[in-house]
């Protein structure tokens, strides 16, 4: 696998770690980066906001024309865009990653959460 897919926010701060983290762990050369601002509370909550239709469009090109296999979902610390307790994220990031699974049965999807010292989870 060449490629995966990482839903996750625009904040700069986790831009590199997450990409690293995600190329180390699953041995993928490429991240195909869909980013908006706390996107876990996007897709988990109603399906009919256009936000969450183009992230899934994203995703869709993601898949399509690059062979992905690997959603990522993620939230992190001190986020601007959800800026909710750790525990509400979780179980945006545990709905939203339900909410891939049913879209994307081929892919594996995975949870991730990004730390008050930028260093990567999984949940």
């Amino acid at each position: 696998m060449k490629f995966a897919t990482s839903v996750h926010c625009m904040d700069g701060r986790i831009q590199e770690p997450l990409l690293r983290y995600i190329r180390d762990r699953y041995g993928v050369e490429f991240v195909d980066t869909i980013t908006e601002p706390g996107p876990c509370a996007i897709l988990a909550g109603d399906r009919g906001n256009p936000l969450a239709r183009s992230i899934s469009n994203r995703i869709d090109i993601s898949l399509d024309r690059h062979g992905s296999r690997l959603i990522c979902i993620s939230g992190h610390h001190d986020c601007a865009g959800n800026p909710v307790p750790r525990s509400v994220q979780e179980q945006q990031i545990r709905e939203s990653a339900d909410i891939l699974r049913k879209q994307y049965p081929q892919s594996r999807v995975v949870m991730l959460w990004i730390n008050e010292e930028w260093q990567v989870e999984e949940l």
